[in-house]
Order: structure tokens, then sequence, then C-alpha cells
């Protein structure tokens, strides 16, 4: 079931949430919504179910028009971050409840309801549950349940809003990785509202990235990690140093130091964006390009080591991250000067 989102916006009282959102979703896609809160994600998620109506624009599920159709008919199954299970239900009856209320002339026999129930607690891992209630399940565990009563009307589209907010960063790495081989399996298109830039980038096929009720850029994770659009994706997805400064010449000065840009022909101020992985750290300065710099902190835990460095022309930290063999090579410690060179540089112009 395809989605095709056309020039939607929404607006509650003063503040726009949505503003001309163009979206082409494909047959069996899973895609992230990513950005930060506020970002217009979860308003885009529930004009898609149907539980918010748009102001403007149009919502298509396979070039058919649903944007005025109720929420009941469209066939979506959604999911909440914190679970939304009857309390008062067995996991058995969670899963149920969905077949069981559907009008008489389309609900399933008693038997077909239980060997579906059964096929997908077995399928999410929580078959020797089905007995007992939300209240005695981990949460990691009734977000399985939430998922599998999503899933079994057997819904055209499933969207999940921040499915794994609420869950512990180990658990939230175990599901996220579940998540992705179960829809390898159902192939059921799905949309899915994060703000956790490393969720989105390890689940999705494609990455919808969203700032104050747009949309920045969209593209495969690949594609707006190391190709972003503009300086908000480069600065949302993961760490970053920013070098303020000027370019001309070819190059950015910024401080004492002049990092070559031959790419860029035009002149003027900018930041140069540089990933703290992008960069050497040299005992001695090789150029213009090296920004002395004083070590403040190391955190070598693990097989890459975090250090902080000052640069000392204008007192700006630095995050640099060199493998635990480079670090060592290095013979670094605390208080050391050291030269801090960027291998690649990004600059938007302000």
């Amino acid at each position: 079931m395809s989605i095709l989102i056309e020039n939607v916006s929404k607006r509650y009282g003063s503040f726009q949430a949505l503003q001309d959102i163009n979206l082409n979703i494909n047959s069996g896609e899973l895609v992230a919504l990513l950005g930060p809160s506020g970002s217009g994600k979860t308003s885009l998620l529930r004009i898609i179910a149907g539980l918010e109506h748009t102001d403007n624009g149009n919502i298509l599920f396979n070039q058919q028009n649903f944007t005025n159709l109720h929420v009941k008919d469209r066939n979506v199954g959604f999911v909440f971050q914190h679970y939304a299970l009857f309390r008062h239900m067995t996991i058995f009856e969670n899963v149920a409840y969905g077949l069981k209320v559907r009008p008489r002339k389309i609900r399933p026999s008693k038997k077909d309801i239980n060997d579906k129930v059964t096929e997908l607690l077995h399928l999410v891992k929580m078959e020797s549950y089905h007995d007992r209630y939300p209240s005695q399940l981990s949460g990691g565990q009734r977000q399985r349940v939430a998922l599998a009563r999503a899933l079994a009307v057997e819904p055209n589209i499933l969207l999940l809003d921040e499915p794994f907010g609420a869950l512990d960063a180990k658990v939230r790495k175990e599901l996220r990785r579940w998540l992705r081989r179960l829809h390898d399996e159902f192939k059921v298109t799905s949309v899915f509202v994060t703000h956790d830039q490393e969720e989105a980038l390890d689940v999705a096929d494609r990455v919808v990235i969203m700032n104050e009720g747009k949309i920045e850029q969209i593209g495969t994770p690949a594609e707006v990690y190391e190709r972003p659009a503009n300086s908000f994706v480069y600065d949302f997805l993961g760490s970053v140093n920013l070098f303020k400064g000027r370019v001309h010449k070819g190059k950015l000065e910024t401080g004492n130091a002049e990092i070559a840009v031959p790419e860029l022909k035009h002149q003027g101020a900018g930041v140069g964006y540089v990933r703290p992985y992008n960069f050497i750290i040299e005992r001695k300065s090789s150029g213009s390009s090296s920004i002395e710099s004083i070590i403040q902190h190391i955190h070598a835990i693990g097989p890459v080591v975090r250090i902080e460095v000052k640069r000392k022309d204008i007192q700006e930290s630095i995050e640099v991250e060199l493998t635990k063999e480079q670090f060592l090579n290095l013979h670094l410690s605390l208080g050391d000067i050291v030269f801090v060179k960027p291998k690649e540089l990004k600059v938007f112009f302000e």
C-alpha cells in the first residue's frame, strides 16, 4: 500500500504544525519521520492515520483519496509510545481485541481468531505469556504485544509513534533490530516517528528529516548522513564541530587557521562542519590548517577514544575521536599541546 502526501498543512491555533508537506512512500517501505520535538512528525503520522484532519492537502493510499475517510475505514495499525494495552485483559485478549470487535459479517470465527493470535504471539516470542496481564510484563514485552495487536487486523499500513521511546537503551536496540526483521517478513508499509537519529539510521529504508513543520531532506540513511542537504541536517545527525569564519580564495579562515575548501567558489561568512572522527591529531604543526590546542579530557573506554581539546586562538572546544591504536601511538595525556587538523570539512554559508 503506497502513501502519497500532497501539499498537507496543519495549524493548531497560532501554531503552524505542518507547512506544505509533500511525500511519497512506496508500498512495503519502512520510513522514519525524524526530527526534534515540535517539528511536526507526530502531527503528520496522526494525519496519515486519520486521527487528525488536514487544513489543506490530500492523503492518498494506492492513489485513492483517503483525506476525509474516518480512521476506522483506513485499515491502519497504530502503535503508541506507551503501548495503550488494556490492563484488565490478558495478553491473548489484547491481541485478539481488534478481531473480536469487527462487524459480524467480517468477523473471523473463534477458531480463526485463536489461530491468528497464537501465530502472532509466537512471532513476537510472547506465546508463553498469553495468559498474563500487561502489568506483569516488562516494557519491551509490552511493546511486542502492542505490535502484535496492531498486526492482528492485517493493516495495509503500520504507524508507530516513538515505539521504543519509553524503553532503556539496551532493550531499545534489541527491539529496533527485531522490528526490522519483522517488517522484512510482513512487508507492510510502515511509518515510524522518532527523535533518535541512531534508531532512524539503523532501521529505516528512507529517512524524512523534519524541522519546524517542514521537510529538510528525504533520503536513505547513507544519503542523509553522508550528504546532508543543509546545516540543520548536518548538525542534527550526530556529533559535529562548528568552525565559524569567512571563506576567502578557497579557504575557510577561522581564528588563526586557514582550512582549504577548494570546491567553494563563493566568498563570505560561513560555518564549517566536521565530524569528530574526521580529524588528525599531530604533535607538530603541519601547516595553516593545523589548530593549536590543549587536551582537556580523554575518554578511553572501548574501541573509540573521545578527546576534548580547547583551541588556543579563540578558546573554543573541539571533540575528536581516534581509534584506540591511534591514541596509543600518539601517547597523549591531559594538558598536552597538540595540533588538530580536519580531514574533511563541509561549509554552509550563513
